[in-house]
């Protein structure tokens, strides 16, 4: 049966080895509204309260007001004393149109704004654009040494892509990369997962529920019942099965935000991954990187 651990799974951060939590919360789609602002700073705070030491934003989430929301949210929790800056990572992505080399800080500078911050624990190029890579590094590592951000990495990098980026002048000092990895969604299993695990490069899974699909996958929960888990613990407990991975859910209902936070204290038999596998079997050929 899996096993609770009495702390969170951790994963070691590239270059020194940090430690940080594998499980964390996505905020996409947060910040769109301006009649639903409060009630999503509330939902960030919440998750603060619950234990939520990692949170995962971009300046693209709602033109920003995703930030601001997080920004918000963390303010609430400093000035009332719940945490210290130095116990959250904040994640943050630079949109391509704007990674080039200027471009990259002058939008940093924009997300720390937002955010109420003064550094990004790790900053990531959003996806692949038109800006040649050593451009959008040089942005990086501008920011680098002057403090305002910790590392950088990136997000919807396929295997072609990952091994292109690391072969370039600096490109070696990437601490991440985010792509969408699911139960549902596990191509890269094949070839991109093990080629970052052998590096020791971390990767970050959004959408590892399948944008809520496998929380009611009536397979899924069957084999979730008699471990006394629901489907949704079940697929991210399987998301950060072997390690190396942070997974990094959205929720907002406390209810939710407390049954994730537990599924990164889990630990998965043999006999259950198994039993995921044949439902959801693995990859046999290279597949191209799913993006939402």
């Amino acid at each position: 049966l899996p096993l609770y651990d009495r702390a969170m799974r951790m994963v070691p951060i590239p270059p020194d080895g940090t430690p940080w939590p594998a499980l964390g919360l996505g905020t996409w789609r947060l910040g769109e509204n301006a009649r639903t602002r409060r009630a999503e700073v509330a939902a960030v705070r919440l998750a603060f309260e619950s234990g939520y030491r990692l949170v995962d934003t971009a300046e693209m989430y709602g033109d920003g007001g995703a930030e601001e929301v997080v920004g918000a949210a963390l303010a609430e929790a400093l000035r009332a004393g719940d945490l210290r800056r130095d116990e959250v990572t904040i994640v943050s992505k630079v949109l391509p149109s704007n990674a080039s080399a200027r471009g990259v800080v002058a939008a940093c500078e924009r997300s720390l704004a937002r955010l109420g911050v003064d550094h990004l624990d790790l900053y990531l190029l959003h996806w692949p654009g038109s800006h040649p890579l050593r451009e959008t590094i040089a942005g990086f590592e501008a920011l680098l040494a002057r403090g305002a951000i910790a590392r950088w990495g990136v997000s919807n990098f396929d295997f072609a892509a990952m091994k292109r980026l690391v072969a370039l002048p600096g490109g070696a000092a990437c601490a991440a990369n985010q792509v969408y990895y699911s139960l549902g969604q596990r191509g890269i299993d094949f070839d991109l997962l093990p080629w970052q695990r052998e590096r020791g490069l971390p990767l970050m899974a959004y959408c590892p529920i399948d944008q809520s699909a496998l929380a009611g996958d009536r397979r899924l929960a069957a084999v979730a019942k008699p471990l006394g888990l629901s489907a949704a613990q079940l697929a991210l407990a399987w998301t950060l099965r072997d390690g190396g991975v942070i997974a990094i859910p959205k929720a907002a209902r406390e209810t939710h935000l407390r049954e994730n936070l537990a599924a990164g204290a889990l630990r998965l038999d043999r006999a259950t991954c198994d039993a995921l596998d044949a439902l959801f079997p693995p990859p046999r050929r290279a597949t191209p990187l799913s993006i939402t």
